[in-house]
């Protein structure tokens, strides 16, 4: 009772066969999935012929994956000689059809994007005019604003696809920006040599893990199959130690909720990633005095900012030992990459980091979860509706007992 049964054309898979949906692409849309009877020995090879018959793909240069959870292409099927069994692949699971061969053993086929900030980093004399206003507050420039929040700094930067670069995993991470520098669709840009190159790992369309070490084999940075790579234009040549934090910097524009374009900024933690720290370094590198500052990290993906404050020192009660703040821990968990907004207390003095898209952005996400909390109750009605027609034609219960339960000390 209550159950729901689908009516499906065509006779049921045997015990022997499976019934898969498979989908051409990486970008997957509900509801675009085609069906495929197939015996659980066929092979993957044999399989991927069947589904390119059916959907009607020429060529001989595809690949299977095995859709994941978030509903995206996840690992490609390499053994193309194992069955569809010792894979464990099983009824209902989705597999998509992925344009372009299987690398070969060793190699790995990355995807290059080009990463491109609206203003170059390197452009930031600008944005220090309006810091020379310290010493005459009558001569304050107004730098040029974003008209929104620095979450929305990946927002006011172009991501294009310029193809994919086939590669062994022994190669280092400048022999994969030569590499990448010959793909026809890099020859739009003019980059000087690879030092003039950054690289990111990407996490959600935006730059996420900084790869740092020139020489260091891609192998070590253990990149995986599905890893895409951003190169970003520099105006002049980098070398980041292993203890350097890049950081987007903004400076908040005094009497607007808005801020001033991004500007990089290298903090070396060597002697230690404390708030302390990033405050002297902010404030030297736009010429502030260190008392007449506030910072505060940005988290997109809430709208939210949290002030960098000097913490005091925390003494454990168990050591006896001071503790120093590292804004790489909770609550800030600092990285390659993060935004850092910046307020003049000489021009502006209140504690609001806030701009009007993290209202929008708020707001938003507020409507969002009121509309999943009014699904969650409708769909508790309905099941309640359901489970008390099943209740009328179950058996009577017999009465409740009360349960205790004793728990030992096991001091």
């Amino acid at each position: 009772m209550g159950s729901s049964l689908g009516l499906c054309l065509g006779k049921a898979p045997t015990s022997t066969q499976l019934f898969l949906f498979f989908t051409v692409g990486s970008d997957v849309q509900p509801g675009t999935e085609m069906e495929i009877i197939v015996e659980e020995t066929v092979s993957v090879r044999d399989c991927l012929k069947i589904m390119l018959e059916k959907s009607g793909l020429p060529g001989d240069t595809w690949h299977l994956r095995k859709m994941d959870w978030s509903y995206e292409a996840g690992e490609p099927l390499c053994e193309e000689d194992a069955t569809l069994k010792e894979l464990m692949i099983c009824s209902g699971d989705t597999l998509v059809l992925i344009e372009g061969k299987l690398p070969t053993s060793g190699f790995l086929k990355v995807p290059i994007w080009w990463y491109q900030l609206r203003v170059p980093s390197g452009h930031w004399k600008s944005h220090l005019d309006q810091m020379s206003c310290a010493a005459s507050p009558g001569r304050v420039q107004r730098a040029p604003s974003t008209q929104g929040a620095p979450g929305n700094l990946h927002k006011e930067a172009a991501l294009h696809y310029l193809g994919d670069v086939e590669i062994s995993e022994d190669a280092t991470l400048v022999d994969l920006k030569v590499q990448a520098m010959t793909l026809p669709s890099f020859s739009e840009f003019v980059v000087p040599s690879p030092s003039f190159l950054r690289a990111w790992a990407l996490e959600s369309r935006r730059p996420g893990r900084l790869l740092r070490a020139p020489q260091q084999q891609l192998r070590e940075y253990k990149l995986g199959r599905r890893t895409e790579v951003c190169l970003e234009p520099l105006h002049k040549e980098e070398s980041l130690g292993p203890k350097d934090l890049l950081l987007r910097t903004q400076l908040r524009i005094p009497g607007e909720r808005a801020y001033s374009l991004s500007v990089d900024l290298v903090w070396d933690t060597a002697k230690g990633c404390t708030a302390a720290s990033l405050r002297h370094r902010v404030a030297d590198f736009y010429s502030l005095p260190v008392e007449k500052i506030e910072i505060a990290k940005y988290f997109p993906e809430k709208f939210e900012w949290l002030p960098i404050s000097s913490w005091n020192q925390q003494i454990s009660k168990r050591k006896k030992k001071k503790k120093q703040d590292n804004l790489q821990g909770a609550p800030y968990y600092l990285k390659d990459g993060d935004t850092i907004g910046i307020k003049n207390l000489l021009l502006e003095d209140d504690d609001d980091f806030s701009t009007i898209r993290d209202d929008i952005g708020k707001e938003k996400q507020k409507q969002l979860a009121l509309g999943k909390k009014k699904s969650r109750e409708a769909l508790r009605v309905h099941d309640g509706d359901v489970s008390s027609c099943t209740d009328t034609l179950a058996q009577p219960r017999g009465p409740e007992a009360s349960l205790s339960i004793h728990v030992g000390s096991f001091r």
